[in-house]
């Protein structure tokens, strides 16, 4: 049997088609060896089938395939209306099992007062979510000792495990505020613990731009300077790996990978370093436990080098960064588009690329033997 790889179409058409698939990338030859056999390529929506010495399995498990409910966010706080477009949590969770997603982060629990007459409570979405077969594995609010046992409480009540935000611990370029950040992370971390919750933070962009520690100072006696260290990763050293997590943004972390390449040391040269999004998460795997699975096209003439697309529409190599993280048991993904909603003039735009990132989350294949 050939021990090469196929040779790829030339059309860069045909290229990006394929890429935008997700059929081949790491497990290409795999692929072909099975169409050498006569078997033609597995989908991942099926069991895992066996083949000689070879067997197919998803590469993301289907009861780990979930969605953050702010790329759907205006049909669940939409009024009722005649569209024919679900709306609200009733509606919008049922739609969202039918099409096969197993795993709900939420992004606020609230709904249009409307639909009730009233606001929904987190016991009602509960029921929801059983009634549907769902589970909420996150949600994105406020992370403060102000409100952390209320935000404790209601997670506990929706029965999810995972306790986060969608925001930085702090917007600063500077360690001693990442330092303080640090202590108050680990405090709360410590607390959700203790009621069998994980407390994990989302990245933008920034998260991954240089710290400001070194070098000359300003005239507030801060420094000017940077010795290389990116900001989420001095947090990852300055946090107990037993009680703060992470929530990778793939798409905001390739985003980094486009602006933050350059520094200035402390004696003012400047530095290139390129960051790599799949050694950020196997540097620290055990602390990443969710992930935003979004995706987008590169396109240079933007300020982020990207714009976001539907799920496996886009450039960005998922089978290549899952298949190689590993551990698919430990990883939830869960699908986001920013730019997801169609306004007035497409209700049912946010759904439809709901439907259509399954779809290709759930095609994407791993072989073993």
């Amino acid at each position: 049997m050939p021990t090469t790889e196929p040779e790829l179409p030339q059309d860069p058409a045909v290229r990006r088609k394929l890429t935008r698939r997700g059929i081949l990338a790491a497990s290409a030859g795999a692929a072909a060896a099975l169409g050498a056999a006569g078997m033609n390529v597995l989908q991942t929506n099926q069991p895992a089938i066996a083949h000689g010495q070879l067997r197919a399995e998803p590469l993301i498990p289907a009861r780990n395939r979930g969605i953050i409910l702010y790329s759907v966010r205006d049909r669940i706080t939409a009024a009722p209306d005649d569209s024919g477009v679900p709306y609200g949590f009733e509606r919008v969770l049922a739609r969202l099992a039918e099409l096969g997603y197993k795993e709900i982060e939420f992004a606020g629990y609230t709904q249009h007062s409307s639909i009730l007459g009233r606001q929904i409570t987190p016991a009602e979405i509960r029921k929801i979510l059983d009634d549907n077969g769902l589970v909420a594995n996150g949600c994105h609010v406020s992370i403060n000792p102000a409100t952390f046992e209320e935000q404790m409480d209601i997670a506990e009540t929706l029965g999810m495990k995972n306790l986060g935000t969608g925001s930085d611990p702090t917007n600063s370029s500077y360690t001693a505020d990442w330092d303080a950040a640090a202590d108050v992370w680990n405090d709360l971390g410590r607390q959700a613990r203790k009621r069998g919750l994980r407390l994990y933070t989302h990245n933008h962009d920034a998260a991954y731009s240089f710290l400001l520690d070194a070098g000359p100072l300003d005239a507030n006696g801060r420094p000017t300077r940077s010795s290389g260290t990116r900001r989420l990763e001095y947090f990852f050293r300055r946090t107990d790996p037993r009680y703060v997590f992470f929530e990778l943004d793939i798409y905001w972390a390739y985003v980094a990978r486009f602006k933050h390449q350059k520094y200035v040391d402390r004696y003012g040269r400047e530095r290139t370093d390129l960051f790599d999004p799949i050694l950020n998460v196997v540097d620290q795997s055990k602390r990443f436990p969710l992930f935003h699975a979004k995706d987008g096209n590169r396109n240079s003439a933007l300020a982020n080098g990207h714009e976001m697309v539907p799920f496996g529409e886009g450039d960005i190599n998922f089978q290549q960064f899952f298949q190689t993280i590993g551990d698919p048991d430990f990883r939830h993904a869960n699908w986001e588009q920013d730019n997801a909603p169609g306004g007035t003039t497409n209700p049912g735009q946010s759904l439809d690329f709901a439907a259509l990132s399954y779809t290709n989350m759930s095609e994407m294949t791993i072989y073993r033997r």
